[in-house]
């Protein structure tokens, strides 16, 4: 008797229209969830991203995966313009200006409070976005300091609680005001970043670690 060998078969590949659905579907829930929270409708999603009601629960299972998803993903490119800009000039400083407007751009500010209060914070997609992220931007900074760019006595932590801080509106007024005015002050503060230093900072640089346990 011949014994036939089975024959290995290749992973299928999503197709590029299903590839299309899933992100008009990640971006029209990024702008709701900014827009309206995280308790916005799913079937408003679907009717903004321009699919059905199927197509969004064939790619994301429930909520938490659809904000899950949002978030690693504006984590994500907000860490590939860090490394964009790193890569296009070697400048560390331009590269964490880089990082700190493309997060602004993406409502970073908007949608962590989300990860705190709708979903696992330790699964591991999330956990791995958040690690590559604060990895890269610990590197930028600690390359800067060694290039005498950036002040010796800030971390991490302090950079993204003051970008989440800047890029919200200021009570009782609108977004457009915030929006028109977002990067103007981002930059003040980023200028108040290089070294060297004009004053003395009070109290220790935060870390991530920090920002976790408090």
């Amino acid at each position: 008797m011949q014994t036939v060998t089975p024959v290995a078969r290749k992973a299928t590949r999503p197709r590029a229209d299903a590839l299309r659905n899933r992100e008009r579907i990640v971006t029209a829930a990024r702008e709701m969830f900014v827009e309206f929270g995280p308790d916005v409708p799913l079937d408003e999603i679907a009717r903004r991203a321009g699919v059905g009601n199927a197509t969004v629960y064939r790619n994301f299972p429930d909520r938490d995966a659809l904000v899950r998803e949002v978030v690693c993903s504006v984590m994500d490119r907000t860490v590939q313009a860090a490394e964009l800009a790193l890569t296009q000039t070697g400048d560390a400083f331009e590269a964490l200006e880089r990082f700190v407007h493309a997060a602004a751009d993406e409502r970073i500010s908007a949608l962590c409070p989300m990860v705190q209060s709708t979903f696992d914070q330790n699964h591991p997609d999330l956990e791995a976005s958040r690690e590559r992220a604060e990895s890269l931007i610990g590197a930028i900074m600690d390359r800067a300091k060694a290039a005498g760019q950036l002040r010796s006595d800030v971390d991490v932590g302090d950079v993204m609680i003051a970008a989440a801080q800047l890029s919200r509106p200021f009570a009782g007024t609108g977004c457009d005001i915030a929006d028109r005015y977002v990067h103007r002050h981002l930059q003040l503060f980023l200028d108040g970043l290089r070294a060297p230093a004009r004053s003395a900072l009070p109290g220790t640089a935060l870390t991530m670690e920090d920002l976790r346990q408090g």
